[in-house]
């Protein structure tokens, strides 16, 4: 552990990632988490990384196939015990940052790219988009290639809202 910093033990760093798992809006990656909890200079990745596997292993939080880590109720219910042992300028630090994190976590929800091997070759790409309220897109492409399909996957879930603004443009004639 670094000795700068007011978290200063194991416990305390399990208390900061029930703090932190109990306000995401949707299930998160590790490096998410990684970056909501290295907000005092008392958590190490080392430290971090033994007390996220130990609240997974204890049923605190859950983990899914996607690797996506999520609280559970026993955890919000002990986390929400033991919020107030956490030092307030950490707390605060770690509502500044989530609003972002709850943003990206959000357009996440929103933008799908899918993956899926076609039994007679090729590769099938399904993007969609959504809003709070509906679904925008629903588009299948088929490519020939892994690496082309993994390819179209990032580019779309980084750029959905200007693509999806563009196929529009194109669709009604204007030159976009």
């Amino acid at each position: 552990m670094s000795e700068f910093g007011f978290i200063s033990d194991k416990l305390e760093i399990k208390f900061l990632i029930l703090y932190i798992t109990a306000r995401l809006t949707d299930p998160a990656p590790f490096e998410m988490l990684q970056d909501l909890s290295m907000c005092d200079g008392g958590v190490d990745y080392f430290g971090f990384s033994e007390c996220l596997a130990d609240l997974v292993r204890t049923g605190h939080l859950a983990v899914d196939e996607s690797g996506l880590y999520a609280i559970t109720d026993k955890g919000r219910r002990n986390g929400a015990a033991c919020e107030s042992s956490l030092p307030y300028t950490v707390r605060m630090q770690v509502e500044e940052n989530l609003a972002a994190c709850n943003e990206q976590l959000k357009r996440r929800a929103l933008v799908g790219a899918k993956i899926r091997q076609r039994d007679e070759g090729g590769y099938v790409v399904e993007l969609s988009l959504r809003d709070d309220l509906d679904e925008l897109m629903d588009l299948r492409l088929l490519v020939t290639r892994q690496d082309m399909a993994v390819d179209l996957q990032r580019r779309f879930r980084g750029n959905a809202e200007e693509i999806y603004s563009k196929l529009l443009s194109l669709l009604y004639g204007e030159n976009g």
